[in-house]
């Protein structure tokens, strides 16, 4: 097998790991690009490419991370991670653990490990390599490496989410939510949305956006049932589909761009959370980016007029 056949192979592997320690769909392509770039430069044949690209790609992403975290702390408002629309690594031995680890929730808790800690977790916890490996990865003796596995395993069970086991019913529940939102039902929406929910959107300053979480079961059903019939009547549409692991949805303004993203955390039988990304900068690998202040106009002009 060809440098070039055993890079494609492992691609995926390699795109999944630097999406989980660095939660950005543009920086972890990029990543994976320059691992290429190193592999196809090394003059040296290494003992196994899973361990030598894994190594490289991990390694470029805590580079990254470890500015990307001075960017994020000036952020405008919340931070969510890129959305990612479907996982490309596949392991049957390890499905739950793949799915529970790409969620909104569970990167947004990767967020508080130093990147040393969120890679050895990463590669631990999530892709289960061995800590030769892992040292290897990160240039870190394998005891230096199992300490900071444990002290990721605490910050990461202090406030692990949970979710609906059954995805089948989580995922029904979820066609019932857009279907009371889009027909502005109130009692159907009371019905799905726990009575604290919370819902909480990133729009890097760049989109419109709640000026703070609305937080609470009459409030967001107020909200969502005023605004979403009224988006439906500018011609935009949303779209079922799973995004980070979990139920969710894509909205569309009349010509099919994208104005954001939504991710819901379900547990027992009940909405808890609802996650947007409005910020079209971390849209624009979804496809066209649509203009959302224009859309918001529009949606202002159309409640006026039904008014």
């Amino acid at each position: 097998m060809t440098r070039t056949e055993e890079f494609q192979e492992l691609r995926p592997l390699l795109f999944s790991i630097a999406y989980r320690i660095l939660g950005s769909v543009s920086e972890a392509e990029d990543a994976v690009q320059e691992t290429w770039l190193r592999y196809e430069g090394s003059p040296a044949e290494p003992r196994s490419a899973k361990a030598f690209l894994s190594a490289t790609v991990s390694r470029i992403s805590i580079d990254v991370l470890r500015s990307a975290r001075v960017r994020r702390e000036e952020y405008v408002g919340p931070w969510f991670p890129e959305p990612l629309l479907a996982d490309p690594y596949e392991d049957p031995e390890r499905s739950a653990e793949l799915a529970d680890s790409v969620s909104m929730a569970a990167l947004l808790l990767l967020e508080r490990l130093s990147p040393l800690e969120r890679a050895v977790f990463v590669l631990r916890e999530v892709f289960a390599f061995s800590f030769r490996d892992i040292a290897s990865a990160v240039e870190r003796s394998e005891a230096a490496c199992r300490q900071l596995a444990v002290q990721a395993r605490r910050h990461m069970d202090e406030g692990r989410p949970r979710f609906e086991a059954d995805r089948r019913e989580r995922d029904r529940l979820a066609v019932r939510f857009f279907d009371a939102m889009r027909e502005g039902d109130v009692d159907g929406l009371q019905e799905l949305l726990a009575a604290d929910v919370h819902m909480v959107g990133d729009s890097g300053g760049k989109a419109p956006q709640l000026a703070r979480p609305v937080i609470g079961l009459e409030k967001v059903t107020r909200m969502l049932a005023a605004f979403i019939p009224m988006l439906a009547r500018t011609g935009g549409m949303m779209e079922l589909h799973e995004v980070n692991g979990q139920p969710g949805g894509i909205f569309r303004d009349r010509d099919g761009r994208v104005l954001n993203t939504w991710a819901l955390d379900i547990l027992d039988g009940r909405i808890q959370t609802i996650r947007t990304v409005n910020n079209p900068d971390k849209l624009g690998h979804l496809g066209p980016v649509g203009d959302a202040w224009a859309t918001l106009r529009e949606v202002t002009e159309a409640r006026r007029s039904a008014d």
